[in-house]
């Protein structure tokens, strides 16, 4: 557990940074500081590690104050990952992994072989160990970091804006591994960003913070987004703060209807007898969705149904095979992204089960408010 006691920053100039701050950070659960520049949601971040020294107030770790050990020994217990990954650009992969441990006294070899298996735990193959860091994509940088902050098994993880240098495709992937990896691991994350989305995806606690370093609102992303304190925190989260409520309302009896369907190589003509209200669902020969063909697009073609003439099939709605629900905000993207209006619905493996409409996710929202589930 990680206690800011009245914690405060105060810089030469007079600048405050953080204004008492008292905060609490549960163990094995992912905090995210989050706020808009100059809230200091860096600052709190770096004086858990002592890389900014606290003008007063006390940080606990463990119910230990941190300074009553020398920095240098904080820092080697904690993991620390930020933007850009900060690798050593003259050391190969593995040596950029191994680097900690060996400062702790592992055996090079030991630690090389350690190395290589959190390379794969992070989603890389261990033989890119070879390499060094120019010779990587962002994604991969920040993949090695991850990995290399892992490195000395530290309850405690810190991570400013790791994925904020990367594509949204990237970046998007790279939080699905984190969450991925924090299932199995079960560490203490503190994150920051400034995306409120990214909070909301990754937090089981968010902290907002308002310019000048004080705490606005703590609370779990579904409470955040439901019953904002006051005005800025509300502007903060968005106007579509309601939209962003359904990811965390499970879509658990949301009706699913048949689609209309055909396989990719049917023929035209056979496309032509599937279709219902103008639209047919493209299938692989494993039943994954590859697209849809409409009325239009098959009036002027002949032959066998082929990928360049498929029309995008937008979002997927995964609900799996064991009876797990998605969200009704990933429900509700896929009908509104549909050009068929009709979401296509996956089971687990990525196979057709059929499709749900925006009508019946408004539905099953309206069943959610009449039991209480909805604090909007």
């Amino acid at each position: 557990m990680i206690e800011f006691q009245a914690v405060t920053k105060r810089y030469d100039d007079g600048t405050v940074a953080v204004d008492h701050l008292d905060l609490t950070i549960e163990d094995g659960r992912v905090t995210v500081l989050v706020g808009p520049s100059g809230c200091g949601k860096t600052t709190s971040l770096r004086m858990i590690n002592r890389m900014v020294e606290a003008s007063s107030g006390t940080i606990l770790l463990d119910g230990k104050d941190i300074r009553d050990q020398p920095a240098a020994a904080l820092r080697r217990g904690i993991g620390y990952v930020i933007q850009n990954a900060g690798l050593f650009p003259h050391r190969s992969v593995l040596d950029n992994v191994a680097t900690v441990p060996i400062l702790l006294g592992t055996k090079k070899a030991a630690a090389r072989k350690r190395a290589a298996e959190l390379l794969e735990t992070v989603g890389l193959p261990a033989e890119m160990g070879k390499r060094y860091p120019g010779q990587l994509s962002g994604g991969q940088q920040q993949r090695v970091g991850v990995a290399r902050a892992l490195a000395a098994d530290p309850p405690v993880l810190l991570m400013d804006e790791p994925f904020s240098a990367v594509d949204p495709i990237v970046r998007d992937d790279l939080q699905d591994e984190l969450l991925r990896l924090q299932s199995e691991l079960g560490k203490t994350i503190v994150f920051v960003t400034h995306d409120i989305d990214e909070a909301i995806k990754l937090g089981d606690k968010v902290a907002v913070l308002r310019v000048g370093g004080q705490l606005a609102q703590y609370d779990s992303p579904s409470a955040l987004l439901a019953k904002p304190v006051d005005d800025f925190v509300a502007s903060f989260v968005g106007r579509d703060r309601g939209y962003r409520a359904l990811g965390f309302l499970s879509a658990h009896g949301i009706e699913v209807k048949p689609v209309a369907a055909v396989a990719l190589g049917a023929t035209v003509d056979e496309a032509r007898r599937a279709l219902e209200g103008g639209w047919a669902v493209v299938v692989d020969d494993t039943r994954r969705p590859v697209g849809w063909v409409s009325e239009v697009s098959l009036s002027t073609v002949e032959g066998q149904v082929r990928r360049e003439w498929l029309v995008s099939g937008g979002s997927l709605y995964v609900a799996d095979a064991e009876g797990k629900a998605g969200s009704l905000r990933t429900a509700l993207d896929a009908a509104l992204s549909s050009p068929a209006a009709l979401g296509i619905t996956v089971d687990g493996e990525g196979a057709l089960v059929g499709a749900v409409t925006a009508e019946s996710v408004l539905a099953a929202l309206a069943k959610a408010r009449q039991a209480g589930e909805v604090p909007l």
